[in-house]
């Protein structure tokens, strides 16, 4: 694990656009037969809406996601609603967060959420939002499908909610 080499090879990516595409040519990308998904019927105004990020954000005072780990961190970190910016943090190397550590809202669209809210755009913010690190591998696809993700979804429901923004990294 070497996190200058991750961050360098982000920022190379970010800016060379197509070596990214080579890369991709090798890469091992896991696809599903089925997605799940259930069509949106009710009124933006009247929901409750949460954040999932894959961005690697979690609170200063939580333990980071573990970047030692070549095949990634299959846990997730929960974000209270009232979480201020300037409490976040990233623990991500495989993508440039340069402009996301200086304003959150870029991978984790908090305050965006609470004026949506604010202007009753939508109904309500959800208590919590819920972050992963999205760089997973081999071992621990596994477990994020069957128990990490199946957890968070379950979390959701407890919750009431009714939208998810996913704000992948």
């Amino acid at each position: 694990m070497n996190p200058i080499k991750d961050k360098f090879l982000a920022r190379l990516f970010n800016r060379f656009p197509s070596l990214l595409k080579i890369w991709a040519r090798q890469a091992k990308i896991v696809s599903f037969s089925e997605t799940p998904w259930t069509d949106f019927t009710g009124r933006l105004s009247h929901s409750r809406l949460a954040l999932i990020t894959t961005g690697g954000i979690h609170l200063k005072t939580q333990p980071p996601f573990d970047m030692q780990d070549r095949d990634g961190d299959p846990t997730f970190r929960e974000i209270p609603s009232d979480a201020a910016p300037e409490d976040l943090s990233i623990s991500h190397n495989y993508y440039d967060n340069r402009d996301a550590d200086s304003d959150i809202n870029i991978i984790f669209p908090i305050d965006r959420v609470r004026q949506l809210a604010q202007f009753d755009e939508i109904g309500s913010v959800n208590r919590r939002h819920f972050s992963f690190m999205g760089h997973l591998t081999k071992r621990h696809l596994d477990s994020l499908a069957n128990q990490t993700a199946p957890q968070v979804a379950d979390l959701l429901v407890e919750d009431g909610v009714d939208i998810v923004l996913l704000t992948p990294a």
